[in-house]
């Protein structure tokens, strides 16, 4: 496969196989997933940042961020979009080691990215809260699981709520709500989206605990993450939304207008 088609290495150097076999089998580690456009990534710092933060709370060690950058630029062109996931784990560490001090790697891999408007989602929703879920953790099992069992019954994804019904955010991604025309993010326990956190900072919109009742006074849904953007949902359970409603519209144009970082 050629390098515009993929793209992994470990620490700038192809990787050894037996390298990635505590990341098969011990699944410890985080990551981000930058959207990279013709070497440019909307919310650069807030990706470093994430990468700093959860480097020092899972291995109590720091992460040079312009290192992870320099890396990850490998995994860029200057033309066109790409989509570069960077994830940070230690192959020394394993179930008997996992105590041990860590000398986490950098693992750079890219992908092309979609190039089609993906479409709404239609989603069901799951009792469920991520262990950590402030940090974007390898450990996607659960979710997976979680969103396999939802699709072979006809849905895209799911979207998480907490025991008393509260809206937390989708497998992969944070859920967004209109409501009397104006957006609203649900708050809670959740991983903040890098897309996220550009649109409330550049819109300012406010964060509020919302249950599924309050779902009956919005007038539509969407979802972000970095690969997709912007994105409408249609279904949540037996309850529809428009696929286009004027607030998620400027808010995707919004995101499009946001200004990016050089990687």
């Amino acid at each position: 496969m050629s390098r515009e088609d993929a793209f992994t290495e470990l620490d700038g150097e192809p990787v050894d196989p037996g390298a990635l076999t505590a990341l098969g089998l011990t699944n410890y580690g985080h990551f981000t997933t930058l959207s990279v456009e013709d070497g440019h990534v909307r919310g650069l710092d807030l990706h470093m940042e994430r990468l700093i933060r959860d480097c020092r709370l899972l291995f109590d060690t720091a992460l040079d961020p312009e290192r992870a950058r320099t890396l990850a630029r490998r995994a860029a062109p200057e033309r066109g979009r790409r989509i570069v996931r960077v994830t940070v784990f230690d192959p020394a560490l394993d179930l008997a080691t996992i105590a041990a001090d860590a000398h986490p790697r950098i693992l750079v891999t890219a992908r092309p990215a979609p190039d089609a408007d993906p479409g709404p989602l239609r989603v069901r929703t799951v009792v469920h809260r991520r262990d950590l879920p402030e940090v974007k953790s390898v450990g996607l099992c659960p979710t997976l699981r979680l969103r396999r069992r939802a699709q072979r019954d006809g849905y895209d994804d799911v979207l998480f709520t907490g025991p008393e019904g509260e809206i937390l955010e989708g497998g992969t991604w944070n859920i967004g709500l209109v409501r009397g025309g104006r957006v609203v993010w649900p708050g809670g326990d959740i991983l903040a989206g890098t897309t996220r956190q550009l649109l409330r900072r550049a819109a300012g919109d406010p964060t509020d605990l919302v249950d599924l009742t309050g779902l009956d006074d919005c007038e539509a849904a969407f979802a972000t993450n970095a690969a997709t953007g912007v994105r409408p949902v249609t279904r949540i359970d037996d309850r529809t939304f428009p696929a286009s409603h004027p607030a998620v519209t400027r808010l995707a144009e919004l995101h499009r207008k946001l200004p990016a970082s050089r990687l």
